[in-house]
């Protein structure tokens, strides 16, 4: 018997499940509602999977009443950051399992309503960690699990996202940090996670830096920059930075056709007034059995990748991860200027002079010369993390020496440092983990309320 799923979140992210239903794993799933605010999305989505055409449709209000009327056993959340917790927690109170997206949720009081939630129900809650799946970040986890270089005592993280990539999120709803909880929960709950997973260890304290230095209408402003049009969605010259929604057929169905329901314009410019999302943070993270990481993201990079040296006890383990070289721009024609089209950015690495794509795996010993470790080809999304996450979330997880599947408590931990990172934005102190969420991390332990 097939599990029976909803998605609630119809947007650019639910397309990896639904596909992932419709297709390699049609025998063991079938979805039979797709719930979102906005019609025009729900119906994209049913409308080009033959397979869905019966599928129901509804409203996020409905949410109870489909998982009661049509026998649902799993809800995929994919909607907004900020409606992570609420609709984790009527799924889990209607009766039904959840996968949620990453993040878990945004901020500390929705996290400990989650813990409660599934303390409440006995239920479950997966949350979707892709990257652990990557076969460069477990080549990784392999070496430090295997003891090769000692005991961990620090890691050093930087990762980068270019200008095409990070300046998305300053177009859309992630601009805004009430929906997203900013750079440090959306995006670099990734990256905490797999810290985490890295060490097996839990983070405890976190101290961070960071601020809105190159998008945003100030930042713009004191360079001298003049004012893009207020959408990039126009006729006429466009530049680099603006995203016309029309030059992508999907983005142009999901989006630009289904503004006049709820109004939402994904194609902002970065660099107007009122983003409140940081482009540079920074962090400083103690971890219970002492290792100390220390964490930078940029948003405005030429490349996209990230840095991560391990420093243990007997050596030295370095991953360096280009995942493109360089943001080009289409060719200029007679009517427009060039500018970036999502669907047919390109990496030109035969041009790419001294940084090319691909990614390299260095382990050193001490006294020792260093040695490369062959990195399995990994293919499709996020370094091909994406097939083998779904297997897990779908098939259910096979043995796992690595412990790459994920649960809330996971979750939990990984945006423990971003929460905490926020307060310490907000108040120029570290922040204690346990103190502020409300909730003991632990591995062993995940109980609501506790200050371990």
């Amino acid at each position: 018997m097939r599990t029976r799923y909803a998605l609630i979140g119809s947007g650019h992210r639910a397309q990896m499940y639904l596909d992932a239903i419709a297709g390699p794993h049609a025998d063991v799933a079938e979805l039979v509602a797709l719930i979102d605010v906005n019609p025009a999305r729900r119906e994209f989505h049913r409308d080009r999977v033959p397979a869905f055409a019966d599928v129901r449709l509804g409203g996020p209000e409905e949410l109870e009443a489909i998982i009661a009327e049509e026998k649902v056993d799993r809800v995929i959340v994919t909607s907004v950051d900020r409606l992570h917790a609420e609709h984790v927690v009527r799924s889990l109170d209607a009766g039904a399992d959840v996968v949620v997206e990453k993040p878990l949720t945004i901020d500390a009081p929705s996290a400990r309503s989650i813990q409660e939630a599934i303390d409440r129900t006995g239920r479950s809650v997966v949350v979707t960690f892709n990257y652990r799946y990557s076969p460069r970040n477990t080549a990784l986890k392999q070496v430090i699990a295997s003891g090769e270089i000692g005991e961990v005592v620090s890691v050093n993280f930087e990762w980068v996202l270019d200008t095409q990539h990070g300046a998305d999120y300053f177009r859309r709803w992630h601009r805004d940090k009430t929906n997203s909880g900013g750079l440090f929960i959306h995006k670099a709950a990734h990256h905490f996670d797999l810290v985490n997973w890295w060490i097996a260890d839990t983070p405890v304290r976190v101290y961070a830096r960071g601020g809105l230095r190159f998008y945003g209408a100030d930042a713009a402003a004191a360079r001298g920059q003049a004012p893009l049009p207020e959408r990039g969605t126009h006729d006429g010259a466009h530049d680099p930075f603006e995203l016309d929604l029309r030059s992508d057929e999907r983005l142009e169905a999901l989006y630009l056709k289904a503004e006049e329901h709820d109004g939402y314009l994904r194609d902002r410019s970065v660099f107007d007034a009122g983003i409140t999302a940081e482009d540079n943070l920074t962090a400083l993270v103690d971890y219970a059995r002492g290792p100390v990481l220390t964490y930078a993201l940029n948003a405005h990079s030429p490349w996209e990748g990230y840095r991560v040296a391990v420093n243990g006890t007997a050596g030295r383990a370095e991953l360096e991860v280009i995942e493109r070289a360089e943001v080009t721009v289409m060719s200029d024609t007679e009517d427009e200027s060039p500018h970036l089209d999502p669907s047919a950015v390109a990496v030109t690495t035969e041009d790419a002079g001294v940084r090319e794509r691909g990614e390299r795996l260095v382990v050193q010993k001490h006294f020792a010369a260093a040695q490369e470790v062959e990195i399995p080809e990994g293919v499709g999304g996020h370094g091909g993390g994406d097939a083998l996450l779904l297997r897990d979330v779908f098939v259910g997880p096979a043995e796992d020496e690595l412990g790459r599947p994920s649960d809330h408590r996971d979750g939990l931990r990984a945006i423990s440092v971003g929460i905490c990172g926020n307060e310490s934005l907000a108040t120029g102190l570290p922040v204690d983990v346990a103190e502020f969420l409300g909730l003991d991390l632990r591995r062993e332990s995940a109980t609501a309320g506790a200050t371990a």
